[in-house]
């Protein structure tokens, strides 16, 4: 079964639209950093609804022996910075990020990289779920920006377009 590193931001909108419960039949284990878990813990203290690693007993807190030092240089946050880290020292874990820069970088890495859509679009492929559409609609009404290009082509891969 896959294993998989995760950043903050799939965490945080499978959260948001419920399918957290996805990560762990997708994988046998879930790692998160002591960066993420921070980045949680801030949100959370604004006020935000944002899980609790507490609360899943699949996601364990694995921090990175080394960061390179030019990823400091990069615009990057620090849970993405730290998550693609451990990812270079376990690369036969799949890396979960959702921005774009860090997705650019950790697959110029080497780094096998899903994001957010790509769990769901695995969640269906194993029968998890019965259709993507309906995540997608939620992700976006929770925040999660899509164009319209992202939004075809991951209902396309989904056999899901054109019709909804």
């Amino acid at each position: 079964m896959l294993q998989a590193i995760s950043n903050t931001s799939p965490i945080l909108f499978l959260f948001r639209i419920g399918a957290i419960g996805l990560l762990p039949q997708l994988f046998s284990k879930v790692w998160i950093t002591q960066a993420s878990i921070e980045e949680l813990d801030v949100a959370r203290k604004k006020g935000y609804q944002v899980p609790d690693s507490k609360d899943y007993d699949w996601l364990s807190i694995q921090n990175p022996s080394h960061t390179p030092s030019e990823w400091f240089a990069s615009d990057l946050g620090k849970g993405e910075i730290a998550a693609m880290s451990l990812a270079l020292e376990w690369p036969q874990y799949i890396l979960l990020l959702d921005d774009a820069p860090a997705r650019r970088l950790a697959k110029a890495a080497g780094l096998q990289v899903w994001g957010t859509l790509g769990v769901l679009l695995e969640s269906k492929k194993n029968g998890y779920i019965p259709a993507v559409a309906p995540f997608v609609n939620q992700l976006e009404d929770s925040g999660m920006w899509l164009s319209n290009e992202i939004r075809q082509r991951i209902l396309q891969l989904a056999g899901e377009w054109p019709h909804e």
